[in-house]
């Protein structure tokens, strides 16, 4: 019987690195989490057992942390993230392509009477940027950066009414509901921005306004499908560079509760984080191609 290898790949995953820029007495501090893998010619290695010309794994998690400190001004995560895939398609002779994927930890630099401490930090919830790098040997470079775990709730301009109903239907019809989700963005770049932070921080802003409406007023959402639809056309408004948003917004129930010897006042409820609703969808500029798969 003939067999075929037509993938493969390997890497190293879960790269754990702190990096410290020190300017005089302002330190500037970010941890990363970090996954390579890379495609190469290797295919000898799965069926001849031959290891000749492979870039060990090991090798790789080393390679992080000299690139790390190669950077030597301070860099975001994307630039660090280009600059490990380069390197790996430049340095090794039998690599084709490398991807390179990054979770940002969200330490932010404390405020102390005030002021802005010189290197005092302290992590702001769960909310982690991500960036998602692939780079080859044709110099082709495809930049996807997002966030995750970003955390959103409002208490009220929220409703779901008009569904389909049958005998296995039992949710009731509400205008005023909270609603809550833990979202997962990524965007794709058609261009690199000249500034991945200031990006970053439109695109985050973008996604923020859509759900949540002005401060005094807030907008009103029909539906999560609704709102994930607005705030992937936020984003795509507020960052130029973008050319497709992917999201997920599980729907994390506040469930009304009638307390003993009384009843609900748009006050008291169960919180819960399973079972959960979960949409998801992308969306592109008119024209382009998804860069993600449902």
């Amino acid at each position: 019987m003939a067999y075929a290898l037509p993938l493969h790949q390997h890497g190293k995953s879960k790269v754990r690195l702190g990096r410290v820029w020190r300017d005089g007495n302002i330190h500037h501090m970010v941890e990363w989490n970090v996954d390579t893998m890379i495609e190469s010619d290797m295919e000898h290695a799965f069926v001849k057992g031959e290891n000749t010309g492979m870039t060990a794994t090991d090798t790789q998690k080393n390679t992080v942390y000299v690139v790390a400190q190669r950077m030597s001004q301070k860099c975001t995560v994307e630039q660090f993230a280009i600059a490990l895939a380069q390197h790996f398609v430049r340095t090794y002779p039998l690599v084709s392509k490398a991807k390179i994927y990054v979770e940002q930890k969200p330490w932010n630099r404390m405020q102390i009477g005030g002021l802005p401490h010189d290197h005092g930090y302290a992590l702001a919830g769960t909310e982690m940027r991500t960036v998602y790098v692939t780079y080859d040997k044709a110099g082709k470079l495809d930049v996807t950066a997002g966030l995750k775990e970003l955390s959103l709730l409002k208490t009220t301009q929220s409703g779901y009414e008009g569904f389909l109903r049958d005998e296995y239907t039992v949710l009731p019809e509400v205008n005023d509901r909270i609603m809550a989700s833990t979202v997962t963005c990524t965007w794709k770049y058609t261009t690199q921005p000249s500034c991945y932070d200031a990006a970053f921080s439109a695109a985050k802003s973008g996604l923020l306004d859509a759900f949540l409406g002005p401060a005094k007023s807030g907008v009103y959402s029909p539906s999560v499908q609704y709102t994930l639809y607005n705030m992937a056309k936020n984003l795509l408004d507020r960052v130029p560079q973008a050319e497709s948003v992917f999201l997920n917004m599980p729907n994390l129930h506040f469930i009304p509760v009638n307390p003993v010897g009384s009843k609900f006042n748009n006050d008291v409820y169960v919180a819960t984080s399973e079972p959960h609703g979960n949409i998801e969808a992308v969306v592109t500029r008119r024209g382009m191609m998804p860069h993600a798969k449902l």
